[in-house]
């Protein structure tokens, strides 16, 4: 085509093209503007080379449990399926640099190897992928910066743990010297610089049976076993995000668990970091007016379902009284409720209420089945339990 023919119709053409042009532009727009926040919000940083704040991220604030799920397995099951897996490689995150003190590393080890193995049992593959996650966590500007932080994080809040396991009353479980020598030594591994590489820059992670609000708003990166495992969209899930700078200062495990009010047995600690007070757990299946006494600081009930929620608080009140640490657990399924401490998988996932006790100033944590108790504050619904 000459130069003039080209030049003839791109003048004849030029209106289409300018409408073309137009119409372009506005479904651009809409497609940004019809998105989500957090979408927008990715949208932008990958534009403007600035990364979103924080706080605009779903999921900055959420446990790693199952909460509000109230699908049944399968039909959780289905949902995940039809989330789909990132496409192309996932590339490893880099190996965890340690720097601290011996105290340090002995008190990360602890709490590396317990998170490990109260989240995914004895499985090689399973404890390191929860350990990634960790180590994930504590380099990243979202979490807090040494691994017993990470672990024992959200334990004093009102909205609950982020590894469920540190308030439940599963601290309470007892592990064999064998089963701890195992997992100390991954951990160790971990904390000297071995990668999991499977679930990349992954920060947060579910079971296939349960289907949390955030499931689908997340990079969904990598299944091990029965755990899927997730990473922030765009910049804060890629792996300039992992910044943060470890320095060491692990606290210790019986500070942060006095602070959490959570029980532990003695047995799963270093004699250095034992509580000088612990609460030990005396199992009893002795049923009294429909109490099942499971220690000196536990009470399961028996419910109805049909109690008023401010009763039901007034009668744990009852059964809590002074300043000494006391939890009270309710079901309405009376098969479910079981006769000691700690509860298992299907106890707390069928838990229709929890109380824990005021105890030295810091005021009562109470929860409640909201599929049972209609007309509860939402702050106050029971998240679904994992383990």
């Amino acid at each position: 085509m000459s130069e003039q023919t080209a030049s003839t119709t791109f003048r004849d053409n030029a209106p289409l093209y300018g409408v073309s042009a137009i119409l372009l532009a506005a479904f651009a727009g809409l497609a940004l503007f019809g998105a989500q926040p957090e979408e927008r919000a990715a949208e932008q940083a990958a534009t403007s080379g600035t990364p979103p704040p924080l706080a605009s991220l779903p999921a900055t604030d959420t446990a790693l449990a199952d909460d509000d799920s109230e699908l049944a397995p399968k039909t959780a099951r289905q949902r995940n399926d039809a989330v789909p897996f990132i496409d192309g490689p996932l590339g490893p995150a880099p190996p965890f640099a340690f720097a601290g003190d011996a105290a340090s590393r002995a008190r990360a080890t602890e709490c590396l190897a317990l998170a490990a193995m109260a989240e995914a049992g004895s499985d090689d593959a399973g404890q390191r992928a929860v350990m990634q996650v960790v180590l994930n966590r504590v380099r990243h500007p979202a979490f807090p910066n040494t691994v017993c932080g990470v672990v024992f994080e959200g334990s004093q809040r009102r909205t609950g743990c982020q590894f469920t396991f540190t308030c439940d009353g599963s601290l309470s479980r007892r592990y064999s010297d064998g089963y701890w020598a195992i997992s100390r030594k991954r951990a160790a591994e971990m904390l000297g610089g071995s990668v999991f590489g499977r679930v990349g820059n992954a920060t947060h992670y579910h079971t296939d049976w349960v289907y949390p609000w955030w499931s689908d708003k997340l990079d969904k990166v990598a299944q091990v076993d029965t755990h899927l495992f997730f990473r922030w969209r765009g910049y804060w899930g890629g792996p300039r995000a992992l910044s943060a700078r470890y320095t060491g200062g692990e606290p210790t495990i019986a500070s942060l668990t006095r602070a959490s009010e959570t029980e532990i047995s003695v047995a799963e600690l270093p004699a250095s970091e034992a509580p000088r007070q612990p609460i030990v757990t005396i199992r009893s299946d002795k049923r009294v007016e429909g109490t099942i006494a499971a220690g000196p600081g536990a009470h399961f009930l028996a419910l109805s379902g049909s109690e008023d929620p401010a009763s039901l608080t007034a009668r744990a009140e009852a059964l809590c009284p002074g300043d000494s640490y006391c939890q009270v657990y309710g079901w309405t399924d009376g098969s479910a409720i079981p006769s000691a401490l700690p509860l298992g998988r299907e106890a707390r996932r069928s838990l229709s209420f929890s109380y824990l006790a005021p105890r030295a100033g810091n005021p009562a944590v109470v929860y409640f089945d909201c599929t049972t108790y209609a007309g509860v504050d939402r702050a106050r619904c029971l998240p679904r339990a994992r383990n």
